[in-house]
């Protein structure tokens, strides 16, 4: 699935924000958009194998349908954490400050990396057989 690829791809770049020097704002703004690309892949990845899966929300479900439903169908989202990825994927156009920016840095960096990271563990795992197929 070219999807799943792009995502793993962007995950691998976005993974190393922690390494980066969070002080500088323009590498801050970067984790921000890495961040938000790496969240409508995700979401978009879900809903394809929620279409796969033969789940009716997969054809025309917003972000937070999505979501929700795969909460219901894989053990591996965490559901408060991709709902507040969603906030702040919808919110992440109003910052305006530093101090906003480093905190939604910080927060991609601790708890939305990992959730990223478990879906694509998952992803492997349970559908490693028939990914190149999607």
């Amino acid at each position: 699935m070219r999807k799943f690829e792009n995502y793993k791809s962007n995950l691998r770049v976005l993974a190393t924000a922690g390494e980066q020097d969070l002080n500088n704002e323009f590498i801050v703004g970067g984790i921000i958009d890495k961040f938000y690309i790496q969240f409508e892949l995700g979401w978009k990845v879900l809903k394809e194998l929620l279409a796969y899966e033969g789940v009716a929300a997969a054809k025309n479900g917003s972000p937070r349908e999505i979501i929700k439903e795969a909460y219901r169908f894989y053990s591996c989202i965490d559901e408060d954490a991709w709902l507040d990825m969603l906030a702040q994927r919808n919110n992440s156009a109003h910052i305006y400050n530093a101090v906003a920016a480093r905190e939604l840095a910080d927060k991609i960096i601790g708890k939305f990396v990992p959730a990223f990271q478990a879906l694509e563990s998952s992803i492997e795992s349970q559908y490693r057989d028939i990914l190149d197929t999607l």
